[in-house]
Parts: structure tokens; sequence; C-alpha cells
């Protein structure tokens, strides 16, 4: 039997919660609040990208809330 010493990979923050439902008019992932261009690129992306918007995202999701009340 071998023995896999190798470290795990980190892993990769991500703000998805599994509410995977774009918005037509915005674009957004209603659940996350990425673009679809975001989501795919997520693990390809650099820390310091991924940090940028998960900075922007409360934004953005504040935003969505006020457009959809009208």
């Amino acid at each position: 039997m071998l023995k896999n010493d190798a470290p795990e990979p980190p892993m990769i923050e991500s703000p998805c919660n599994k509410i995977c439902t774009l918005d037509p008019r915005s674009g957004l992932c209603l659940g996350c609040g990425r673009t679809i261009d975001e989501i795919a690129r997520w693990s390809a992306m650099s820390e310091a990208e991924r940090a940028r918007i998960m900075a922007e995202l409360p934004a953005r999701r504040a935003a969505e809330a006020v457009d959809s009340k009208g």
C-alpha cells in the first residue's frame, strides 16, 4: 500500500451557495451575485481577483434587492 504524502491543495473560497439561477435582466447569479463569466473562471482566477470580486458581492446583492423591489 502506498502512502500519499502530498499535501492537499488549498480550498478555494467561493461565494457559491448552490442557488444557481441567473437573473436574465442583470446577468448575475441570484445565489452568489457573480456573472456567468466569473463563475466559469473562478478556479482559474488569482487569489487577488477572487478577493476583489468577493468584496464587490455585497454591493451587487444590495443593488439587486433594490432593483427587484421596483
